[in-house]
């Protein structure tokens, strides 16, 4: 009897993503299958490729999923739900319901589950890194993270649900009131989804720092009222003029290198705080007497936790217009090429979306 299969696109390691046949996967009592129809090249999935393996179970089973080795990445998706397993929650969950994923998996054994904190536990995992993902045609997840949409959301528009809900977390986190004053460095997905999120908060003047232009001119249009290039000197001084010679109340780092890192600390007021939403790959140098003496907030977000219901309401509503982050749709045969490659290079590109139904 043959074994049915599906066309994915598979990681090997570092500049080696195969598309190619796979076995579909099968649901146990608690998961749901999905068949992908969008699904986004997130930052980590280039760093991934470019640099990994880093997060990806390469050598060893991963605590909490067993998986070890080749695998399909992919977490920023939208679907439709093709099978459910037997213990699934029928009146939550229903074949042709049109759904997106929370792709973190929530440790049962960890305290910090037990707390609701679930996005803290350790160890961690994610699907498309802890397990196969969404760069195919069917993908397995766990019943927990399952996200219905309204039918007036599409499904390009739910592939960027779930970066949202980092940038909606990181400014919730960041205590950001009506009026306040912030600054973004990076203009990527996560910074830009971050403008949008600050906006939806009622901040009333938004700096936003990047090196492309391309990209400053995207967060123009969608309303920072500051835009300054990442090569230009004194940044933090241009930043303090706008605002008064005071500074910023917050400062989010979407971009996770030195140079935003310290100047994004300048930048802030006395009694301010930084928000780090970019996974840093080198360990940062820090004036910690410059913080005490400010009194300066330095605070790392990672993921979110109970946010995605709101992150669809808001992109609903049209308060946070996603779809104008989207510069490309791609075919899976042509996501190497033309999504990692494209993305490693072109910075002019912000969200390359794979269209897997096409294919």
């Amino acid at each position: 009897m043959s074994i049915a299969t599906m066309k994915a696109a598979r990681y090997y390691g570092p500049k080696d993503i195969r598309v190619e046949e796979t076995f579909i996967p099968s649901v146990n009592k608690h998961q749901v299958k999905i068949e992908v129809k969008y699904v986004g090249i997130c930052g980590t999935d280039l760093h991934e490729y470019t640099h990994g393996p880093i997060i990806v179970s390469m050598k060893e089973p991963h605590p909490l999923t067993g998986h070890c080795g080749v695998t399909t990445m992919g977490h920023e998706f939208s679907g439709v739900v093709v099978e459910v397993g037997d213990n699934v929650d029928n009146d939550r969950i229903k074949i042709g319901d049109r759904v997106v994923v929370e792709p973190i998996f929530r440790n049962p054994h960890s305290v910090f589950t037990a707390k609701g904190v679930y996005n803290l536990s350790e160890p961690s995992g994610c699907i498309g890194f802890s397990t196969n993902g969404a760069f195919a045609k069917y993908v397995v997840v766990e019943d927990y993270m399952i996200h219905k949409i309204p039918d007036s959301i599409s499904f390009e528009q739910a592939a960027l649900v779930e970066p949202a809900a980092v940038a909606v977390h990181a400014v919730r986190t960041s205590g950001l009131q009506l009026g306040e004053t912030c600054v973004i460095f990076g203009a990527g997905p996560i910074g830009l989804l971050c403008l949008q999120a600050a906006i939806a908060a009622g901040t009333g003047r938004i700096i936003v720092v990047s090196i492309s232009e391309k990209r400053l001119e995207k967060a123009r249009e969608l309303g920072a009222t500051l835009l300054i290039n990442g090569k230009e000197e004194n940044i933090s001084q241009q930043i303090k003029t706008y605002t008064d010679g005071l500074g910023v109340d917050v400062y989010f780092d979407a971009a996770g290198v030195q140079s935003t890192f310290t100047t994004g600390i300048a930048s802030l007021k006395n009694g301010g705080r930084a928000i780090l939403v970019a996974l840093f790959e080198k360990p940062m140098i820090l004036n910690a007497t410059d913080l005490v003496m400010r009194e300066i907030t330095v605070k790392g977000v990672i993921c979110y936790r109970h946010i995605f219901p709101e992150v669809i309401k808001l992109i609903d509503s049209k308060q946070m217009d996603v779809e104008r982050l989207i510069t490309k749709k791609i075919k899976l045969d042509n996501i190497v090429k033309d999504g990692f490659e494209t993305l490693a290079y072109d910075h002019s590109e912000i969200k390359i979306l794979v269209d897997i139904s096409s294919n």
